[in-house]
């Protein structure tokens, strides 16, 4: 599949916003401590992956109740579903000047039923093309692994039940995904208003 930039200015993929706050103390903090392990672009992408996909649980997986929605609260609070995490990862890449894209897939349950929007990220490595990646979270039955090579995601698309690769690379998230997190105020009202499509 070919991913499609929606803003053709590569500066907007590397910006500060309200959701994707990579200017934050906290977001700093964080992207501080993991780039002095980690100096080069590929092996910090990679670290700051694997740190958010194993230390921020994904909400649903360990019963939070909290919905964040802000990179900066993610971190903090060590909390969200997979947009927010995509949120978290998207503003780690940026604190060090590598593009990252907001994505999506339409996923549904095993009969066709039940459609959801899934959060993704999708990573600009030097001398590479936009890879995208899933920070979800592993658990039985889903084993993602950061690939800017080939993607690893938790979930493989299957037409046949509606489901849909959005090749669409968004700066921010996308309006019905952040109009949902932030009119939430818990995740079992969330459960109720997950957008279903782009």
């Amino acid at each position: 599949m070919e991913l499609i930039q929606r803003d053709p200015d590569i500066a907007a993929y590397l910006a500060a916003s309200e959701s994707v706050d990579h200017a934050h103390p906290q977001v700093r903090s964080v992207s501080d401590r993991l780039s002095a392990e980690h100096p080069d672009a590929y092996s910090y992408a990679e670290a700051a992956y694997v740190f958010v996909r194993d230390t921020i649980p994904h909400s649903a997986d360990s019963g939070d109740l909290r919905v964040t929605w802000r990179a900066s609260d993610v971190l903090e609070q060590r909390t969200g579903i997979c947009y927010a995490k995509s949120i978290a990862y998207a503003a780690l890449l940026r604190a060090r000047g590598i593009p990252a894209a907001l994505c999506y897939q339409r996923l549904a349950d095993d009969d066709g039923s039940h459609p959801v929007l899934h959060g993704l990220v999708a990573v600009l490595l030097p001398g590479g093309e936009w890879a995208r990646q899933d920070v979800r979270g592993n658990k039985p039955g889903v084993d993602a692994r950061f690939s800017p090579a080939g993607e690893r995601l938790a979930w493989a698309v299957r037409p046949e039940f509606g489901e849909v690769d959005y090749p669409d690379l968004f700066a921010e998230p996308h309006p019905a995904v952040l109009g949902a997190l932030r009119a939430a105020p818990d995740r079992t009202h969330l459960w109720r208003t997950l957008p279903t499509e782009l």
